[in-house]
């Protein structure tokens, strides 16, 4: 039995080999846990999800929704869903999507999405309460290398969104979605702002009119 598996610090990245990471994930106390692995080094995220990371999480992915149901995009999003290149990536975003083409690439009966296997998803967003420096960081360094299409960090304590295209191995500041042609970055982070005072139905109904007119 390796040490990881006697005392893990968590939010942190810890050195270890693939192997290790899989035996410490799999111990029953980290079940709920959130788990990366990138570049020989991986991060248990064992953080209580607050209210508002909770109600930004929903308003989000709700939202963009929405926006696919009206311009009639195809889309699949999926919460805490785990991507894995086995032996040398893993990843469980707060939200992830495959849109268009690829909305309906993964079959049902799939459990860990083996990214040897499948494409990794268009667009995958980060809900960031205690973990704003990470996802900004060694995060968006993953979603690079796994060559994701876009990327979003929503800044809880700041009510703010920041989203990247990812392109040629980096990553690049975008106003506006390419993945969802039309979504402006802004609507969004109105929404967010609203929804601090207002009831998530109200942000709704005016994303719905705002959607419609554009």
């Amino acid at each position: 039995m390796t040490n990881l598996q006697v005392k893990i610090p968590t939010d942190t990245w810890v050195l270890a080999t693939w192997d290790e990471y899989l035996e410490t994930i799999e111990n029953p106390i980290y079940a709920k846990a959130k788990s990366y692995y990138y570049q020989g080094k991986f991060r248990i995220e064992m953080s209580p999800v607050s209210y508002k990371h909770a109600k930004d999480d929903i308003l989000i992915s709700t939202a963009i929704n929405i926006f696919c149901s009206l311009k009639n995009i195809d889309s699949n999003g999926l919460g805490d869903c785990s991507y894995r290149k086995i032996g040398v990536q893993e990843v469980q975003p707060d939200i992830s999507y495959y849109i268009g083409d690829n909305a309906n690439i993964i079959p049902m009966e799939t459990s860990i999405l083996d990214l040897d296997t499948y494409p990794p998803p268009d667009l995958v967003i980060e809900i960031a309460n205690t973990s704003l420096s990470d996802d900004k960081g060694e995060k968006r360094l993953i979603y690079e290398d796994l060559k994701v299409k876009e990327y979003w960090i929503v800044d809880v304590k700041n009510v703010d969104i920041i989203a990247f295209t990812m392109v040629d191995g980096g990553s690049k500041k975008i106003t506006e979605s390419q993945v969802l042609p039309g979504l402006i970055i802004d609507v969004l982070k109105e929404a967010l702002q609203q929804s601090r005072s207002v009831s998530q139905n109200q942000v709704f109904a005016s994303l719905i009119s705002q959607f419609q007119e554009s």
